[in-house]
């Protein structure tokens, strides 16, 4: 459920602060995230505890004088970030009420709800000196930018490369599509579909490799899509289809939406990743017998949650991800907000992992503490024709280049066998 710190990967990160100032205290008080008004008072985002869980299950908004004098506003929903100042007022992003799984809102500091009823869920806040905070709000497969004071500033939409990816220009990329479709009972649902380079539609059916994404609170953009996680454009030339779906759960689709997986997890939104997969083969874009599945985190639970429901995949990649739900609230960081995902072993693959006949490749950081590396140790002893990969000195992303590359490899290998 957690916003993603690494292109697509984490999905299990705590918010970093922002400019926090140095000597910024509250007493008995964790300072998380700071925001400075043109006079210099200071909009101040308070934990209970530097522990994510309870931190941010409990946290606080406070101004601070000039003359360091401290004006509690009490207690926020929970999960709030991204402070800013709108004239004399302060406002912040934070967890729709009551639940732990959902989507964002902006509150004012009477803590009241400015974007109730919105179609689409902000996920950040930017301070503009002047005039009324920017709102970024993801809008189905675009980001919109959005003034508080209701002014549309854009919307960014299309695939294209962002400044870092300048150095591959004149390399040729996959056909990407976006995709819209109903779920099984109606909901409306979108993702991505890339093609193999140099391939049309005309061309299928191709193998196919389904790329779940992390949080659950999280979503595919229509941009372009190039991870160390091994991504759509990265399969696109190894002459492999990806499907990227955006199920209940994520982001884009305002808060209802988000909230659906609340203690369902892996219920409906597996359905709505099965009804894309189906419609592609359908359409003879997939070919039914040389399907994959693929994802971090989140992604990586639903990844090995699929090969329970169905034997449709010949391969998986299970990166960083949650076999076991009530060892997961126990030991990872997140505890609560797991919790509020899913509770019991009802909703863990290690509980039907002997339907499992899919070859599966398990990876994960040594050092993970967000999903703690017993889940996919747990995983691999439970699956005896899965192959358990670690990697040291590593978090919940792999941040050194070896590693990525290996993990790239291996994943090369896996897939080449649709």
């Amino acid at each position: 459920m957690r916003e993603l710190t690494d292109e697509i990967a984490a999905g299990h990160s705590p918010p970093p602060a922002k400019d926090v100032p140095t000597g910024v205290s509250i007493p008995g008080r964790h300072v998380a995230e700071v925001a400075r008004h043109p006079d210099g008072r200071l909009a101040v985002i308070t934990w209970s505890s530097p522990k994510i869980d309870p931190g941010l299950l409990n946290p606080a908004l406070h101004v601070v004088e000039t003359n360091g004098t401290v004006t509690d506003l009490g207690a926020t929903p929970a999960d709030a970030g991204s402070p800013v100042w709108w004239g004399d007022e302060v406002c912040y992003l934070a967890l729709t009420p009551p639940h732990l799984q959902g989507g964002n809102a902006v509150f004012d500091q009477r803590h009241r709800n400015l974007t109730e009823g919105m179609r689409a869920c902000p996920i950040d806040l930017v301070q503009d000196d002047g005039d009324a905070p920017i709102m970024v709000v993801a809008t189905g497969l675009d980001t919109e930018f959005r003034r508080l004071d209701g002014a549309f500033l854009a919307r960014v939409t299309g695939s294209h490369l962002p400044p870092r990816y300048r150095d591959l220009d004149g390399i040729p990329w996959g056909v990407q599509e976006r995709l819209h479709h109903p779920a099984r009972d109606g909901l409306e649902l979108d993702g991505l579909l890339i093609l193999p380079v140099g391939r049309t539609r005309r061309d299928g059916p191709f193998p196919l490799v389904t790329i779940v994404h992390g949080g659950p609170y999280d979503r595919w953009t229509d941009d372009l899509q190039l991870h160390w996680v091994p991504s759509a454009q990265w399969f696109a030339h190894q002459g492999i289809a990806t499907f990227l779906p955006n199920p209940r759960g994520g982001q884009g689709h305002g808060h209802e939406f988000a909230a659906a997986v609340a203690k369902k997890v892996g219920q409906e939104e597996w359905y709505d990743i099965e009804t894309g997969i189906d419609l592609l083969v359908a359409q003879k874009i997939a070919d039914p017998d040389r399907l994959g599945i693929a994802g971090w985190s989140h992604g990586g639970f639903m990844a090995a949650w699929a090969t329970t429901r169905t034997d449709r995949f010949k391969a998986a990649l299970v990166g960083a991800g949650i076999s076991d739900w009530p060892k997961l609230i126990a030991t990872g960081e997140w505890g609560a907000f797991e919790a509020a995902l899913g509770d019991s072993a009802e909703h863990s693959p290690l509980t039907y992992a002997d339907r499992i006949r899919t070859e599966m490749l398990i990876v994960h950081g040594a050092e993970d503490t967000n999903v703690p590396v017993e889940q996919a140790e747990l995983l691999h002893r439970a699956v005896k024709h899965s192959e358990l990969v670690v990697y040291p000195g590593e978090g919940h992303s792999l941040r050194q280049r070896e590693h990525r590359l290996d993990l790239l490899n291996r994943t090369r290998r896996l897939f080449a066998k649709l």
